[in-house]
């Protein structure tokens, strides 16, 4: 039975990449268990780790689900001035979607769900309310 799930991605500085993903995340980190990794809990059991390492090369990407993703788009552009950030969507998909890199080639995302109902069944369903 899996019941969690855990995501690594690799920066070759870790301050820097520590102070990247918690401006990403919004939030500060939940685990720094030595020095060179920094973990967060991003959902109840889904967690990212971020560790001083080579970057694995054309990984991912790793998408979040986001509520509105144009606002995330412009405060990445705005606080970490992310580049290459084009939003997609294709008429038989329920989402919209995007991807960029962080300093380091890492490929992340974001998505939303286009119909607002299915949003907030999948968060609730999610948060277990």
């Amino acid at each position: 039975m899996i019941f969690e799930i855990t995501n690594q991605v690799r920066v070759t500085d870790i301050q820097q990449g520590h102070k990247w993903y918690e401006i990403l995340l919004n939030k500060k980190p939940d685990f720094i268990p030595h020095d060179g990794f920094v973990e967060w809990e991003i959902l109840p059991g889904c967690w990212l780790q971020v560790a001083e390492g080579t970057p694995s090369e054309g990984s991912g990407p790793l998408r979040l689900g986001v509520t509105n993703i144009i606002a995330e788009r412009d405060r990445l552009i705005k606080e970490l001035g992310i580049e290459n950030f084009e939003i997609f969507s294709r008429e038989e998909v329920t989402a919209k979607w995007g991807t960029f890199k962080d300093p380091w080639g890492n490929q992340l995302g974001f998505f939303e769900y286009l119909d607002k109902n299915e949003e907030k069944n999948r968060i609730r369903t999610i948060l277990g309310i």
